[in-house]
C-alpha cells in the first residue's frame, strides 16, 4: 500500500483540463463543426481520462470533474477561446505542450493511485493510469470516426504514461517512498522523457511490414432448378 496521498493541486488540474479542452476545440474546428461539437469536443479531451477512470472503472460515485463546476467552466471557456481566437492560439503551442507533458506524468500517478485505492491489482491500475492520462485523446479519435493516433507508429506519448505508472508503483510500493514523492518523480520523469522524445523527433515503429490483404471467401453456388444434359 502506498503511504499518504497525492493530491493534483487545483490550480495545476484547471489548467491542464484548459489545455486538454482547447486542443479538443480546435480539433473540432479544423473539421468545422458547430459551437454543440466543438463544446462536446473539448469536453472530451479536458476531462476524458478521468470520466473514464471514475465511470467505467472505479464506478465510486459521480466523476470527480462534474462534482466540482469549475470544470465545466473551464471546459466552456476553452471552447470559447477556441471560436473566437482559433489561428492565434497556435502561438502558444510550446505552453500547451509543455502543459501536457507535465499534465502526462501527473495524471498517470494520480489515476494509478486512486486505482489502487479502489482495490484493484497493479496492472489494472497500471492501465487505468495510462487511460486516465491518454484517455481523451483516445475518445476524441472515436467519437470523430478517425483511426486512433496512439495507436498510430509516433512520437512516445501512451509509453511515456505507461513508464510513469512503472515509476509510480516502483518508488511508491518497492521503495517505499510517500506517494506524493512518487509523483513528484514521475512528473519529473515523464516530462523529461516526453520532451527528449519531442526534441529528438523519438518515433515507435510499425511491427514488420505489413500483412496481405485477406482474400475473400467464393460466393456460395447457387443451385441451378434448371435440368441439364
Amino acid at each position: 500500500m502506498l503511504e499518504g496521498q497525492f493530491a493534483l493541486p487545483i490550480g495545476f488540474d484547471l489548467a491542464a483540463t484548459f489545455a486538454f479542452a482547447l486542443t479538443g476545440a480546435l480539433a473540432a474546428i479544423r473539421r468545422r463543426y458547430d459551437i454543440v461539437g466543438v463544446f462536446f469536443l473539448a469536453l472530451i479531451c479536458g476531462l476524458g481520462g478521468g470520466l473514464l477512470r471514475d465511470g467505467l472503472f472505479i464506478q465510486s460515485g459521480p466523476p470527480a470533474a462534474f462534482l466540482d463546476g469549475r470544470y465545466l467552466q473551464v471546459v466552456a471557456v476553452a471552447a470559447l477561446v477556441g471560436v473566437l481566437l482559433r489561428e492565434r492560439v497556435q502561438r502558444f503551442g510550446r505552453v500547451i505542450a509543455t502543459i501536457d507533458a507535465l499534465g502526462l506524468g501527473a495524471y498517470a500517478a494520480f489515476g494509478t493511485q486512486k486505482s489502487l485505492a479502489a482495490g484493484l491489482s497493479v496492472p489494472a491500475a497500471m492501465v487505468i493510469g495510462v487511460l486516465n492520462a491518454a484517455g481523451g485523446g483516445i475518445l476524441r479519435d472515436v467519437l470523430t470516426r478517425e483511426e486512433v493516433l496512439v495507436f498510430k507508429p509516433g512520437q512516445f506519448y501512451v509509453l511515456v504514461a505507461f513508464f510513469g505508472t512503472v515509476i509510480f508503483i516502483v518508488c511508491g510500493t518497492l521503495l517505499g517512498l510517500s506517494a506524493p514523492a512518487a509523483a513528484v518523480i514521475t512528473i519529473a520523469a515523464t516530462f523529461v522523457i516526453r520532451t527528449l522524445t519531442v526534441w529528438l523527433n523519438w518515433h515507435t515503429t510499425p511491427l514488420g511490414p505489413p500483412l496481405p490483404p485477406a482474400s475473400a471467401p467464393p460466393p456460395p453456388e447457387k443451385n441451378d432448378p434448371m435440368p441439364r444434359g
